[in-house]
């Protein structure tokens, strides 16, 4: 097993070095150039979208609370773990290319959350379901690989990477504070069982809740901890600049040179952001809105939230903690969230211990909420049978309980493998059918988002959207219920 794990690791790698971060990189410079900068452009706008739909659910999923999925997702240990790997392997410098990636990577999650709403399909219980497996077999007429998607989300979110947050739950417990596994297994089943069984509503309402208020009190935190360091802050800021580039003399032939930096700061980035991975805008297509671009700037400021806001809250609290706690080139990679939460109770002091496991765990008990939205949206593409929700809700509670008492590194490796053809997928996807966000954009831009939007007829569309969605402004979703 040990050999096999080695072999698909060297894989894994070599699909995220050599193929991967090329394409999702690529994708979101194109994006960025044909969408004329709309993470610049229109970033106050997205701030104001999402500050006022929170209440515009009309029945369904509101657009803040898909946005509140996807963040639950999307913000998990990778922000805490993930940042201390690429500050290990990397050095500082990975800290600005996790930023350029997610800069990039905001255009591409503009153009994907998009398509996701412009091709989504009404559904039995009042909401929407939609996401790459829809607009590939809705927009490019291929429901073979449609479900090729599908299949491999489901293993990845619905399964192994349930199993991966339940398995870093039960080692931050049984390290930290000595709770055997079987204790937090039992008590992860008893959190998960109830939300997952209540169906996509229930965890709207549970992220909702969990998202903004995690991602509030983990900054919280790192502003402390900034506060008390203000005077070291400039040097941290610089130790991140001068490694992006290769300018610190000190960092020469360490694991933090420039080649280091720019790989798994971008990896990382890409990791934690999900953009251009296809896994939000399953999230995305949930939400009932008048305009499909309005879905699109506010998953768009999620990649903003998770990785400017939340990554860079884990850089800083690391790197204020001084050469004690931290030093480029030297601190191991096997560091992980450990090393995170070693930096705050430098600064803080060890009461802050707690608090950051109970942050660990959290963050891992939402992601676990979140991918299992994911899958369910896919599971819904495959087949409509009243079975298959409660066989895929039993696999994630049984998947919980297993995470929690068992090795994983096996599953990790292929889990990655699997998600990074899943992205591949659907990279070609929205690069095909990137025209059609890009015309909806245009339309939103024009002013239609307070008439709603068009989806027959539209001149500013390649040509008409299937389905029944988007027939005209005076049937948009929120039109129908408010009326």
């Amino acid at each position: 097993m040990d050999s096999l794990n080695s072999v698909l690791g060297d894989v894994s790698n070599g699909l995220y070095t050599y193929v991967l971060i090329g394409l999702l990189v690529g994708a979101g410079v194109y994006f960025t150039v044909r969408t004329r900068g709309v993470q610049v452009r229109l970033f106050t706008r997205m701030v104001s979208v999402i500050a006022r739909s929170r209440g515009e659910s009309h029945g369904g999923i509101s657009s803040f609370q898909a946005f509140a999925i996807g963040l639950s997702s999307r913000v998990g240990t990778g922000n805490i773990a993930g940042v201390a790997i690429a500050l290990a392997l990397g050095g500082p410098g990975a800290i600005f290319w996790m930023w350029v990636v997610a800069f990039v990577g905001m255009s591409t999650a503009f153009i994907e959350a998009t398509l996701a709403q412009m091709y989504k399909v009404r559904w039995r219980d009042g909401t929407f379901r939609g996401g790459p497996a829809f607009y590939i077999r809705q927009g490019l007429g291929s429901r073979g690989w449609g479900a090729v998607f599908a299949v491999l989300l489901i293993f990845v979110f619905g399964f192994a990477f349930e199993m991966v947050q339940a398995n870093t739950i039960a080692a931050t417990l049984d390290s930290g504070h000595g709770v055997p596994p079987w204790v937090s297994a039992v008590l992860l089943v008893l959190l998960t069982a109830p939300v997952v069984f209540g169906g996509i509503r229930a965890v709207a309402r549970v992220a909702e809740l969990l998202a903004p208020l995690l991602a509030v009190v983990y900054v919280l935190i790192a502003l402390a901890v900034i506060v008390l360091n203000l005077g070291a802050l400039p040097d941290a800021v610089g130790m991140i600049v001068r490694g992006a580039f290769g300018l610190d003399e000190a960092l020469a032939g360490t694991g933090g040179g420039l080649l280091a930096a720019v790989l798994n700061g971008a990896r990382r980035g890409l990791f934690s952001n999900e953009a251009g991975m296809g896994s939000a805008p399953n999230a995305a297509a949930t939400a009932t809105v008048r305009h499909p671009a309005q879905q699109g700037l506010i998953q768009s400021l999620g990649v903003f939230v998770d990785t400017v806001v939340v990554c860079s809250a884990t850089a800083f609290v690391i790197l204020l903690a001084g050469p004690s706690v931290y030093t480029p080139g030297e601190t191991a990679e096997e560091a992980g969230a450990a090393l995170t939460q070693t930096a705050a109770a430098a600064s803080l002091g060890d009461w802050v211990t707690l608090p950051m496991t109970v942050l660990v765990f959290v963050f891992a008990f939402s992601s676990i909420l979140g991918n299992f939205s994911y899958a369910e949206v896919n599971v819904d593409f495959l087949t409509r049978r009243r079975w298959a929700p409660l066989a895929l809700r039993t696999l994630v509670t049984l998947a919980v309980l297993v995470g929690a008492l068992a090795e994983l590194a096996l599953v990790w490796t292929v889990a990655d493998i699997a998600m990074g053809l899943m992205a591949i997928v659907n990279l070609v996807a929205i690069l095909r059918l990137g025209q059609w966000a890009l015309g909806a954009l245009r339309d939103y831009e024009l002013g239609s988002e307070h008439g709603g939007f068009l989806g027959r007829g539209n001149p500013l569309l390649p040509g008409d959207l299937p389905g029944d969605v988007w027939l005209s402004p005076e049937r948009t979703p929120t039109a129908e219920r408010t009326r």
